[in-house]
């Protein structure tokens, strides 16, 4: 038996509410299992518990032993006198309040079915990809439908917690916060921290200066990513070299160090190199690209702002003075998607939140709702299971399911989770 799930069992009512009583025998019917609280304090807030013709309201803790009170030493914080019922699986002690009062004690070792305990038992050994991967499909699709709405918009919640911190350092400036989190997603999970350390380092109000001059743009990216502190063959690069220079005296940049930045096990198309040219590219045809973001409602049209052409040399080249095959370096379709996905629908989201405008919370939604599913393992392993995402919306909903829920044996805080418990028995 584990505490998490009697807080389940509270938390859900599948307590035998029709025959339950404290130790001493009084009569208990639970009218609300309150609030859960994941906070330091009693378990659930709010809860209403009738005992005998007396209906109480206050807080709820629950223990799998009544003596855990004592060595979680409740007995020593105030903020558990208000505690009106105390749930147990097993009551070895009684507990006191500070006044000396008893808490009424609830003990539910036989008071639910067994086949529940059971269900969860099993699924917490499975040795799956996902525990429920063959009781997922018996469950009806309303149930799973609804579940993957709540997750999208909990997914959505996450990824707005560090741009509030970001906007937060940045004194409410969104057209920089968005450029440093759309730096991070040039530089996809690989690079996405010196990415980070290049936006930051190398401000957009310095680059707003030079908007309408692409080699200096190059210049002033390649230099601060740390690129141009050495000579280069090409005069293109040389060229670059010394115009950083000039510019790094005029702002007083410092660059990054040169080892910070990931080549190992990348595609060259993914290349640090390559994703910072097609950087420079989007900042010198998109000035203000946050508010031409939020002005535009078309999902294709806020996508084409992403589809940047790296300059002529990279057409030649991933790395300084090493020539390659010819081929256009175009930050592409799928690339541009998944920046829709992954910054500017939780950007136009938490700027609908702060200024309490629903309108843009919607169109974060509809963005997501235009693009095509993402393409990767987790997905892929979904349709598997024949549960197949019909865009961003839906795959967004199960990246969250599997990663926060699944991974984590998390059946417990899961609709889907929920309903196999209650239905039979896992093989």
């Amino acid at each position: 038996m584990t505490e998490r799930f009697l807080h389940y069992l509270w938390k859900m009512k599948l307590l035998n509410n029709n025959h339950l009583t404290t130790t001493e025998g009084s009569t208990v019917r639970i009218i609300s299992s309150g609030e859960h609280n994941s906070d330091s304090g009693p378990d659930f807030h709010q809860a209403r518990i009738k005992i005998d013709e007396t209906t109480w309201v206050g807080n709820v803790e629950i223990h799998l032993r009544s003596s855990d009170w004592l060595s979680h030493h409740h007995h020593e914080d105030k903020a558990y006198d208000n505690v009106i019922l105390h749930v147990v699986y097993v009551d070895d002690d009684p507990v006191l309040r500070q006044d000396g009062s008893k808490i009424p004690c609830l003990e539910i070792r036989d008071r639910y079915d067994a086949a529940i305990y059971e269900n969860y038992q099993s699924l917490m050994q499975s040795p799956l990809w996902i525990p429920c991967e063959h009781q997922i499909k018996k469950v009806n699709e309303i149930t799973i439908h609804q579940w993957l709405n709540r997750l999208t918009a909990e997914r959505l919640e996450a990824k707005i917690q560090p741009i509030l911190h970001t906007l937060k350092e940045n004194e409410n400036n969104w057209e920089q916060t968005f450029y440093e989190f759309v730096a991070m997603s040039y530089g996809s999970k690989v690079n996405a921290e010196p990415f980070r350390l290049l936006a930051r380092a190398l401000s957009v109000k310095v680059l707003a200066r030079h908007k309408n001059n692409l080699f200096q743009l190059e210049a002033l990216l390649f230099g601060t990513a740390g690129f141009l502190n050495e000579q280069y063959s090409d005069s293109y690069p040389e060229e670059l070299r010394k115009e950083w220079g000039f510019l790094q005296m005029k702002y007083g940049v410092t660059p990054l160090k040169k080892h910070l930045w990931k080549f190992l096990r990348l595609r060259p198309a993914n290349f640090p190199t390559v994703r910072i040219a097609q950087m420079a590219q989007l900042i010198f045809k998109s000035a203000h690209l946050f508010s031409r973001i939020l002005e535009t409602t078309e999902s294709k049209t806020i996508a084409s702002f992403f589809k940047a052409e790296a300059s002529e040399y990279w057409s030649s080249h991933y790395l300084f003075d090493k020539l390659s095959d010819d081929k256009n370096k175009s930050f592409g379709k799928s690339s541009a998607e998944l920046i829709l996905i992954n910054t500017v629908a939780p950007f136009i989201f938490v700027y609908g939140k702060l200024r309490d405008e629903q309108e843009y919370c919607d169109r974060a939604i509809k963005i997501l709702e235009h693009i095509s599913a993402e393409r990767n393992n987790i997905i892929e392993n979904w349709k598997r299971m024949g549960i197949s995402p019909a865009n961003a919306f839906d795959s967004q909903a199960l990246l969250q399911l599997r990663n926060c829920y699944c991974k984590n044996f998390r059946c417990l805080d899961c609709a889907i989770g929920h309903k196999i418990l209650l239905t039979g028995k896992v093989p």
